[in-house]
C-alpha cells in the first residue's frame, strides 16, 4: 500500500508543476513576487521528484535481480 501512496505523490507533484508552468505561460503581466514563491516551490517539488524517482529506480533494480536469480 505505501508504493501506492508514493506514486500518487509523484502523480501529485507533477500536477503542482504542471500547475505552476500553466500559471507563468498564462501572465501577461508577471507578479514577480509570486512568480519567485512559484520558483521556489517548484525547486523544492522538483527535488522531491528526483529522489523519490532514484528510489523507484531502485526498486526496479531489485526486482530485476530477484527474477534473474537462477
Amino acid at each position: 500500500m505505501a508504493k501506492k501512496t508514493n506514486q500518487t505523490n509523484i502523480n501529485e507533484t507533477l500536477k503542482k508543476l504542471s500547475g505552476i508552468v500553466s500559471w507563468f505561460e498564462n501572465q501577461k503581466d508577471l507578479d514577480v513576487e509570486k512568480g519567485l514563491e512559484l520558483v521556489k516551490e517548484g525547486a523544492v517539488l522538483i527535488k522531491a521528484s528526483r529522489e523519490r524517482l532514484s528510489e523507484i529506480e531502485n526498486e526496479f533494480k531489485e526486482v530485476k535481480k530477484d527474477i534473474q536469480k537462477p
